[in-house]
């Protein structure tokens, strides 16, 4: 018998800390303790985290409905909230296909309970991998999702985690690659914009957790490279189709870029 993923409760991880910002219970008083210190360097953090969340809502809410889209490869998806990817698309479209791709053991061990809400007509599933192996993702999500019809691949504020600038070009040029004409790249990050930002990166890693690196909004906006944007562009998070009742009026300011683009 295999034995079960370690949950290492020691060292803090990302994915529970995000997960903490936007006032979950799924992680552990290591998790906390960090969180609770990124605040006092980048109080913007939570609502960099509760917004992200938002955008998601937004983007994924106008592929399954006016860009008609019906399968999703959500990469590095993180621990389970509210209105999570598939809840979004299957609202919009009962019969739409998501997969979520993750490699740490406590996301894995809560989609399990996740999966039981999706729709009878759509299929939801997750895939255990790491996304530093784009062409391992792309053959396991082909079990599931139709690779000759568009897929929206996306990457919400994980890519910091690759091990370098090229490395993360690789992995979005890689999946885009291998999906066809019509299909969709939604994705943000942490730019370089907030030092506040920068500095809660720096002393992240000294926690022990694995790196993340903050980008420039420039580098962000090359993986878009060869794709069409869907206004209004690569712009604040905030603003992407957003709402007065979205952001409670004035959209604040965070250091996250992101947007959503057209393969031709």
């Amino acid at each position: 018998m295999a034995d079960e993923p370690l949950i290492r409760t020691d060292i803090p991880h990302s994915a529970r800390i995000w997960n903490f910002w936007m006032g979950g219970k799924d992680n552990y008083e290591v998790d906390r303790v960090v969180g609770e210190a990124s605040l006092e360097i980048d109080p913007d953090i939570a609502t960099m985290a509760v917004q992200s969340r938002q955008f998601l809502i937004r983007a994924v809410h106008y592929l399954a409905t006016e860009a008609g889209i019906r399968q999703f490869l959500d990469i590095g998806t993180g621990l389970p909230t509210m209105q999570n990817t598939h809840e979004v698309a299957q609202a919009a479209a009962p019969e739409a296909k998501i997969v979520y791709v993750d490699n740490d053991p406590l996301v894995l061990t809560h989609a399990r309970a996740l999966l039981n809400n999706t729709t009878d007509q759509g299929v939801t599933t997750y895939i255990d991998s790491d996304f530093h192996n784009p062409e391992q993702i792309v053959s396991d999500a082909k079990n599931v999702l139709d690779f000759t019809q568009p897929i929206a691949v996306m990457f919400m504020g994980v890519l910091g985690h690759a091990r370098s600038y090229d490395d993360m070009l690789r992995i979005v040029r890689t999946v885009m690659a291998a999906v066809p004409s019509g299909s969709y790249l939604v994705l943000w990050d942490g730019t370089t914009e907030s030092q506040a930002y920068v500095t809660l990166c720096a002393e992240y890693e000294k926690s022990g957790g694995v790196p993340y690196i903050p980008r420039t909004g420039e580098e962000i906006r090359a993986a878009f490279d060869g794709l069409e944007f869907v206004d209004p562009g690569f712009v604040p998070i905030t603003e992407w189709h957003a709402g007065p009742t979205d952001v409670g009026g004035t959209p604040p300011t965070i250091a996250a870029r992101g947007g959503v683009a057209r393969k031709p």
